[in-house]
């Protein structure tokens, strides 16, 4: 009978799995967050980016979250893009790379899911004798001059609130 329940239990879960890859990173949920207070998802060093959220107790939009620019003085190595547009997908060269779940303190059974992708490039750069890919400014600005500017990884964020809505 335990078999019989354990197999139910797991075809039902299978639609949940299949909707979502296995992320690169994998982690718990997060700690529940009380509504107005705002937290840091993830941060992005090579993006200068960091995912920011916060419940906000209602009904119509739950959950808020932002992409925010860490400081002025950093300067990207990747970038940000809005998943809406860019529709990230495995198919299309994206990896997904995290899934962070984040409760809600004043309701339970609701929870933020974001999901996030990276999009990598191959642009085959040669490794030095010290196995580092450097680049020298010189050649960096011969190449831009030249108009052949090198494609950069790309980050993409969705967000999604699960579970039931309390009143």
């Amino acid at each position: 009978m335990r078999l019989i329940a354990a197999s139910f239990l797991l075809l039902a879960a299978l639609p949940a799995f299949a909707a979502d890859p296995v992320p690169e990173i994998t982690r718990p949920a997060g700690t529940p967050q009380a509504n107005g207070v705002v937290h840091t998802l993830r941060q992005i060093p090579e993006a200068c980016a960091r995912i920011e959220g916060a419940f906000t107790g209602q009904a119509a939009e739950p959950y808020k979250f932002a992409v925010v620019r860490t400081s002025q003085n950093c300067q990207p190595r990747a970038r940000f893009v809005d998943a809406a547009k860019a529709k990230p997908s495995e198919a299309a060269g994206w990896k997904f790379n995290d899934l962070i779940r984040v409760p809600s303190a004043a309701c339970p059974s609701q929870q933020a899911v974001v999901r996030v992708w990276r999009k990598p490039v191959d642009v085959g750069q040669k490794l030095d004798g010290q196995g580092q890919s450097r680049i020298y400014l010189e050649d960096a600005k011969k190449t831009a001059a030249a108009g052949k500017i090198p494609p950069i990884p790309m980050y993409a964020a969705a967000m999604s609130v699960e579970g039931k809505a309390c009143n």
